[in-house]
């Protein structure tokens, strides 16, 4: 577990100013009490790490005072931009998520960089939402939780569980989603299984990921039209929401040269807090959805919990 400390706590009155220091700050469900960027939206609280103001000071050949950079929390022992959006900080009932990685730079027309001259915060501060308020001081420390994703990838074929023949599909989703996720430098845990045609068995399933807030949910066989084919149909009623052109995109792009590939149902959408894919039994399909999933996940993910990532 990753420590970091607080060196100063910092407010302003004015957006685009210099924050000062202060005894303490009172964390609310809108940011900081008395700061100028409390509200309710995403960057609630910032933060820049005295890692990154040590290497702009060596640039500038100046000393940066607590608060310069129009930081809430100056810190120490981490570098803070390499955390990634929904990672969390927590100290006593305390908690904060982060919601976005550095911010867009309004340069000359900035109060902060016409004083100081430039400005690290685009690019190595961060900022996030209070889910849990409460006082922070100077000398607290905060503990850093990287967030894991979860994902189920569920595998339906009557002779593959029966063992007449071997899975291939569920474990090619897995491969292909451990390249994804260590691409982008995150933590996380694949749990396979393997089932017969059976929808009350696939039922239980996708209720335990929703219960338990499994981030992702990956289905292979039972897609087409055949008589054993019913994973689209068990799927749609649990979904909230319908994300309809990620497979309609898919549907015409394999299509045109495969026009089998147009009798696939597949569907993707949102179950609670997981996003859900039903993807066709073959290691083929398995590829051609994947390479087109992967593409926008993190952007779904981030909406899904209230995150512009634009």
């Amino acid at each position: 577990m990753q420590i970091i400390k607080i060196t100063s706590v910092n407010i302003s009155e004015r957006k685009g100013t210099i924050k000062k220091p202060v005894n303490q700050i009172e964390l609310t469900h809108c940011g900081v009490a008395g700061d100028a960027h409390a509200g309710h939206w995403n960057r609630q609280v910032s933060l820049l790490g005295t890692e990154s103001i040590v290497k702009f000071e060596t640039e500038a050949k100046r000393n940066v005072l607590p608060g310069e950079f129009a930081e809430n929390l100056t810190t120490e022992g981490m570098d803070l931009w390499t955390a990634h959006p929904l990672d969390r900080f927590t100290t006593g009932d305390i908690e904060l998520e982060v919601t976005q990685i550095g911010k867009e730079c309004h340069g000359t027309s900035c109060a902060i960089f016409k004083e100081v001259g430039n400005c690290v915060m685009p690019k190595e501060g961060i900022f996030c939402r209070v889910l849990s308020p409460g006082i922070l001081k100077a000398g607290m420390e905060l503990e850093y939780h990287p967030k894991k994703y979860r994902a189920m990838v569920i595998t339906l074929s009557d002779r593959a569980s029966a063992g007449e023949y071997e899975d291939k599909s569920g474990p090619r989703v897995k491969e292909l989603l451990e390249a994804y996720f260590n691409s982008c430098n995150l933590q996380f845990a694949i749990y396979n299984f393997l089932i017969p045609d059976d929808p009350h068995q696939l039922e239980e399933y996708l209720h335990k990921a929703k219960e338990e807030l499994f981030d992702l949910v990956i289905t292979t066989g039972g897609t087409g039209i055949g008589p054993r084919d019913f994973t689209t149909d068990v799927v749609k009623p649990l979904l909230d929401k319908e994300i309809p052109g990620i497979m309609e995109l898919i549907r015409m792009k394999y299509g045109t040269d495969k026009p089998a590939a147009l009798l696939s149902r597949s569907v993707a959408g949102v179950m609670g807090k997981s996003l859900v894919f039903t993807l066709p039994g073959s290691v083929r399909a398995v590829n051609e959805y994947m390479s087109e999933i992967t593409r926008s996940l993190q952007h779904m993910n981030y909406m899904l919990h209230g995150l512009d990532s634009h």
